[in-house]
């Protein structure tokens, strides 16, 4: 027995030897200039991108791994990765299958604009080669190569305006590919402080966000859609949260936000669920300030209104998006003498386009003044519409002050009478 025990060790002697040696010749021919642009040229024709590599190496500790360091792909601006390492199983190497148990990604840079280029330089390159037709030997269902686990650390993405937003997450994927749990925090820039989880539950995922000192809870599901589509809906409601948080580092708005929405998204390939994605939601904000605009101002001077705030009690109404687009309607707005609704648009550039009447309580009485909202978000203005402006006109040459606020509100039904003969503008 002992004698056995004996060649059992030698023999696990000897492989944990040949394992090593077999993994330092490994790592010499990896580091060889020669492979590492033999890899270089390769990845780089496969993207449609140039791609720089600074060292790739195979690793034994804490666990086996295949790296690579000092990743840049030079798109203009450049995406850069400090480390990228992927863990494999090697039960399924030895049986000929390549399965990754953990992909790590440290230290990485994204900018939007070299993403979206990336993205453009494949799309080119996949328009230039010809698709082989199937083989019908083929074996169908050859599963995609995805990690089992994903650890993403010091993820920063910069957007088109260069604001950046740096987070830490861990995701794993269930046994079909679809996502098991995930839980992220950002640790710098834009809605720093944030932090959420995401948990699989039979056919649907609960979803929790703490932001802002409140939260966003709900859940989503991804269903089958027509013609080999996805459809992915979802329920959240928001309680707590200041509106502040959400569009910092601009703040054209605050006060505390309770709402409830509804999304949708009908998507064939992942890349279009955000392009695809419709929203629906019904708000509140409590003890709300909006900057860039004095409503009480305006009313008073019936002019150009730019610059100063409005605190109003509650902020109520819809909103509903498609892409980019945003459409605020059924906008209510109250607080002590000043009252105001409407409907305002902010495009995709975040520019602003809408309507809001707004009633102020003075010692001459009620006054209600129609006005255009313009400007961007970060800098909105609100003005007479045409029609308004001619009764105003009007009205000052009648009676000065209270005329001049009675005048611009029969003026504006007098312009929406004849709005053709103004040019249908408003």
């Amino acid at each position: 027995m002992a004698k056995l025990l004996k060649w059992i060790a030698v023999a696990i002697a000897a492989f944990v030897l040949l394992f090593v040696g077999v993994a330092l010749a490994l790592q010499y021919w990896l580091r060889t200039d020669d492979f590492r642009t033999r890899v270089e040229r390769e990845a780089s024709a496969a993207i449609g991108a140039p791609l720089k590599l600074g060292k790739l190496s195979i690793d034994l500790w804490p666990l086996p791994a295949v790296a690579a360091e000092d990743v840049q792909v030079r798109t203009r601006p450049a995406i850069s990765v400090g480390r990228v390492e992927a863990r494999p199983v090697w039960a399924g190497l030895l049986s000929g299958r390549l399965e990754i148990s953990t992909l790590i990604v440290r230290k990485a840079v994204l900018p939007q604009t070299g993403i979206a280029a990336l993205g453009a330089a494949m799309q080119k390159k996949a328009k230039g080669v010809a698709k082989p037709a199937r083989s019908s030997s083929a074996e169908p269902g050859t599963p995609m190569v995805l990690p089992q686990r994903a650890i993403l650390d010091d993820i920063t993405w910069i957007d088109e305006k260069g604001q950046r937003i740096t987070i830490d997450a861990d995701a794993a994927l269930g046994d079909d590919g679809l996502l098991d749990k995930a839980e992220f925090k950002v640790v710098q820039g834009r809605f720093a402080g944030t932090n959420g989880t995401v948990r699989r539950e039979s056919d649907h995922w609960p979803v929790r966000v703490n932001i802002g000192g409140g939260r966003i809870a709900g859940k989503v599901q991804l269903q089958p859609g027509k013609s080999g589509g996805q459809v992915l809906s979802g329920q959240l409601k928001t309680e707590g949260v200041e509106v502040a948080a959400l569009t910092a580092p601009s703040k054209p708005l605050t006060g505390k936000l309770e709402a409830s929405t509804t999304l949708r998204s009908d998507f064939r390939e992942p890349g279009q669920l955000v392009d695809m994605l419709g929203t629906q939601t019904r708000f509140t904000v409590r003890d709300a300030v909006v900057q860039g605009i004095d409503l009480q101002k305006a009313v008073q001077t019936v002019g150009l209104s730019r610059g100063g705030m409005t605190r109003l009690e509650t902020l109520a109404g819809q909103v509903v998006t498609r892409g980019k687009q945003v459409d605020l309607t059924n906008l209510v707005a109250t607080s002590g003498k000043l009252a105001a609704n409407g409907n305002v648009s902010i495009s995709p550039a975040q520019a602003l386009s809408g309507r809001v009447n707004v009633d102020l309580d003075t010692r001459k009485g009620a006054v209600g003044v129609p006005l255009v909202v313009g400007g961007t978000l970060d800098d909105p203005s609100v003005m007479l519409t045409r029609g308004a402006m001619v009764g105003a006109a009007v009205g000052t040459l009648v009676m000065p002050g209270a005329g001049t606020a009675a005048g611009a509100t029969t003026g504006d039904r007098i312009g929406e009478s004849l709005r053709g003969l103004f040019g249908g503008g408003k």
